[in-house]
């Protein structure tokens, strides 16, 4: 029986009909077999390079016709934000988009609508080998791409930095990018590669250094710009500085401080660049231009020429101006008597404003804020007028070029005289603003003087004459609103090339009611309030300004959005 069924027992082969039409397919030897696989491997591989080319001309068809600086320097793939992208470079933009897998169908058209990023390269100031090191190694390391440093804006005038990751394993790859990049870079005009600073350690909350040090120092190093830094050490130790310094070393001077510090950087900078050219620096009517730009970071109290300049008080944003080369040629006023240059400056106060610096000032053992405020109050308290003449050369506005808002301004000057003539005003006077530059800042976010420009030429001469206390407050008070702070009466206007102040002597009853605020003008020598900084002077003061006689780094006051900050004084 069971040898009987042996035959049915045992497992059957299953037999393979021959032929093409049903038959088993033959096994791949081994050799074809892997020569298979790495074929596929190579086909997977090449996968999206394949899909880019697949894709370019129709990309190519779609696109509008390559404008000046748009042709193509390099393309290739990198991984951004975990995604694998098709990356473009030309002299103007870097752009990528994502590459995204094959439709089902084999439409391509689905590829397309992956959204593009661009960059602006006028917007990169710094590109770097991204590598990963171990701890404590600083040099060598494994290459994982390119970071591309952008610089940002945001809101309310305020610029800040972001890193863009470009990751792609390769050497040859990322270096060839990086090579390109940075001769990109290269080429943009203005952007500093050296820069002496100065640092003013005792400004506002003797912040500066640490503002420095932890804000705008490593801004300048990713950038690659070389620093000669000086701290300094007591007033006018960064004059003293410039005066022997060889500015053709560097490409621009920045200063780390407040209005008082700025003044003093910018007056030493246009001095040197007058000994420089030969010139007798105790008169100078037509005086040279500064050599380098000047950067302002604002560290002090008060920082009027910062937010004029970036329209906000903020480090970071003043050093990406800088580094990013934004350059703002500037009108700057000197300041002399008959016999000497006393100074160079962007603005002035005498009266009230001086007055209040002056009081400010012997009270410096005072928290600055509460300096600030306590001599604000005090010399309002005990408000007087100076007495003095204002003699000022008017500035005639071309016809073809006024504006409609400036009429009124000009039918006055017409009515007083020609613009070779001086017109005088004698009176007792609160206080005489001179500003060549709209002097913004938190408590006047219009500015002190709104209808002047950075560069226009010509000065703003506001005279405010004595008027009751409550007057006088009401007008302060309209420097925070939307309103017009020169609507009063006893406030008046005009748009000047040249300006002179003669102080009229007290008789020494009147110097007497109040020792203590007009100390300086019982002996005769008369507070002026230049840019936040303090000067003392008796005689007659000649303002001229002089068109565009600095560079400074900023934009235009015209350009910028128009500021939310509010005033926390009145």
């Amino acid at each position: 029986m069971l040898g009987a069924a042996a035959p049915f027992l045992r497992p059957q082969r299953r037999a393979w009909p021959e032929g093409p039409a049903g038959g088993r397919p033959p096994r791949e030897p081994r050799a074809q077999a892997v020569a298979v696989g790495a074929a596929r491997a190579r086909s997977s591989a090449a996968a999206p390079e394949e899909r880019r080319r697949r894709v370019a001309p129709l990309a190519a068809a779609a696109a509008p016709p390559a404008e000046a600086g748009e042709e193509p320097l390099l393309r290739g793939i990198f991984e951004i934000s975990k995604r694998s992208c098709d990356v473009v470079l030309s002299a103007r933009r870097l752009r990528w988009s994502p590459i995204l897998p094959e439709s089902p169908t084999g439409d391509s058209s689905m590829v397309l609508q992956a959204q593009e990023e661009i960059i602006e390269m006028k917007d990169v100031f710094s590109v770097k080998l991204k590598r990963r090191r171990f701890v404590g190694q600083k040099k060598g390391g494994t290459l994982l791409g390119i970071t591309i440093f952008k610089c940002l804006n945001k809101e309310e005038n305020k610029l800040t930095d972001c890193a863009i990751h470009l990751n792609n394993l390769s050497e040859d790859h990322c270096h060839s990018w990086f090579r390109h990049l940075k001769e990109i870079l290269n080429g943009f005009q203005n952007r500093p590669k050296s820069l002496k600073v100065f640092v003013n350690p005792s400004s506002h909350k003797r912040e500066a250094t640490h503002v420095y040090y932890e804000q705008v120092a490593p801004l300048f190093k990713l950038a690659d710009i070389k620093t000669d830094v000086t701290v300094t050490e007591y007033e006018g130790h960064a004059l003293s500085v410039l005066k022997e310094c060889e500015l053709q070393a560097f490409d621009g001077v920045v200063c780390v401080g407040g209005d008082g510090s700025v003044n003093e950087v910018a007056h030493g900078l246009l001095l040197k660049a007058q000994i420089d050219a030969g010139k007798d620096t105790d008169y100078i009517p037509m005086p040279v231009r500064a050599p380098v730009p000047l950067g302002v970071i604002p560290a002090g109290t008060t920082n009027i020429l910062a937010y004029t300049l970036y329209g906000i008080k903020h480090a970071v944003t003043a050093t990406l101006h800088i580094v990013m080369g934004h350059i703002q040629p500037v009108d700057v006023c000197t300041f002399s008597t008959a016999s000497k240059l006393l100074r160079f400056g962007f603005s002035a106060m005498f009266g009230f404003g001086a007055r209040t610096l002056a009081l400010a000032e012997k009270h410096r053992w005072m928290p600055s804020n509460q300096r600030k405020d306590f001599a604000f109050i005090k010399t309002l308290a005990d408000l007087k007028p100076e007495e003095c003449e204002l003699s000022f050369l008017p500035l005639q506005i071309p016809q073809e070029n006024s504006h409609e808002s400036d009429r009124k301004k000009k039918e006055k000057i017409k009515k007083k005289g020609s613009k070779d003539q001086w017109h005088k005003i004698q009176g007792h006077f609160l206080n005489v603003s001179i500003m060549a530059i709209p002097c913004l800042c938190s408590m006047a976010p219009r500015g002190l003087a709104p209808n002047t420009r950075l560069n226009n030429g010509s000065m703003a001469l506001i005279v405010v004459q004595n008027t009751s206390r409550t007057g006088f407050i009401k007008h302060l008070k309209r420097y925070a609103s939307v309103k017009n702070q020169f609507n009063f009466p006893f406030v008046e206007t005009y748009t000047v090339q040249e300006v002179k102040v003669q102080p009229r002597l007290k008789s020494g009853l009147d110097a007497k009611e109040n020792t203590y605020l007009n100390a300086a003008s019982a002996e005769g020598n008369y507070p002026w309030n230049i840019d936040g900084d303090l000067m003392k002077e008796a005689s007659e003061v000649h303002v001229r300004v002089h068109p565009q006689l600095i560079n400074l780094y900023g934009v235009n006051t015209d350009d910028l959005e128009s500021s939310q900050a509010s005033c926390n004084c009145i």
